[in-house]
């Protein structure tokens, strides 16, 4: 989608993508939890999106051919940054983070994304409406109530790594839509996956990281798997979807709701503790969500009515691989 394109229209095959996108995101945070309990954190993700690169690769390939993997050297060297930001830095520092700190928090330290990516905009004097800043920041607000429980979930160290994480995610996000990028983004996709996974393996080996099958229990082979088939695959191509179908600003509210599904699972499944700041701050989450959504949908209305076209503010989406 471009900025000059009409503004989608919300349809069911719209909510129903963004469900999946916003369960199953929420939920790589678990998959990370149960790998990185027996397998080492950045060869894990070296595994995963060496794995997931291959098999988008191998789809693309038996579907379009080579075709779909047309591009220039400086399309491939775009994509290959924007792999190594989101992929290694950013969701690399996650897999290390959560080493220290609970899956909850780790998502709702994330959610800073949006904060950064409002902040770069600025920078480049494209300023978001009014109403899409105070859901940004209505949305983190729900972020610093949550964090409050940090204290007991994890320590300074992983928030620290965490954070830094979710900057470098960020500077991928605002990039890819800004530098020269592959036609197909699938075909982005897969060379993002295999970049990101290059400079996780290389970073784990420098660090010490080793690998012994031997020593790897059945729940982290299950993670692994999990976040190979569903988290990359199955979550990567509900939000490629979404990005040429919803609207941009509607798209990126999966940054909020995501750590609300991944406190609740952290809880189901590894008895992460739920305090009264959890549910305050999911809740302020969700206001924050029926900000950005409720203004969107009135910008839409007020395009149809005018004929106006999509701002180029729209780009802006937080761009993952998750």
């Amino acid at each position: 989608m471009t900025a000059n394109a009409p503004d989608p229209k919300v349809t069911p095959a719209v909510w129903g993508a963004l469900a999946i996108v916003y369960v199953v995101w929420g939920s790589t945070y678990l998959g990370i939890a149960l790998a990185v309990e027996t397998i080492p954190p950045l060869l894990s993700g070296a595994m995963r999106f060496f794995a997931a690169a291959t098999l988008l690769g191998g789809f693309l390939l038996a579907r379009s051919g080579r075709e779909a993997f047309r591009m220039t050297r400086r399309q491939f060297f775009g994509a290959a940054l924007v792999g190594l930001l989101l992929l290694t830095f950013g969701n690399g520092m996650v897999a290390v983070a959560e080493q220290h700190i609970s899956t909850g928090l780790a998502a709702l330290l994330v959610a800073s994304v949006p904060l950064w990516l409002v902040v770069f905009r600025f920078a480049v004097r494209d300023r978001p409406r009014p109403l899409t800043l105070a859901g940004v920041l209505v949305g983190l607000a729900g972020v610093a109530a949550l964090s409050l429980t940090g204290g007991e979930a994890g320590s300074s160290v992983g928030i620290v790594i965490i954070l830094g994480g979710s900057l470098s995610w960020s500077v991928g996000s605002f990039l890819s839509a800004r530098i020269a990028m592959p036609a197909n983004a699938f075909a982005a996709s897969a060379v993002e996956m295999l970049s990101g996974g290059a400079g996780l393996l290389v970073i784990g080996l420098a660090t010490g990281e080793r690998l012994d099958l031997s020593a790897i229990s059945g729940r982290s082979w299950a993670g692994l798997v999990y976040l190979i088939l569903v988290g990359s695959l199955v979550g990567f191509t509900s939000f490629a979807w979404l990005l040429g179908h919803a609207p941009i600003s509607l798209v990126s509210t999966y940054a909020y709701v995501n750590p609300v599904v991944a406190v609740a699972l952290g809880a189901l499944v590894l008895d992460e503790p739920v305090t009264v700041q959890v549910i305050v701050g999911g809740l302020i989450i969700l206001v924050g969500v029926a900000l950005v959504i409720s203004t969107e949908r009135a910008k839409r209305r007020s395009a149809e009515k005018d004929g106006a076209r999509a701002r180029p503010e729209q780009q802006a989406v937080p761009r993952t691989v998750d």
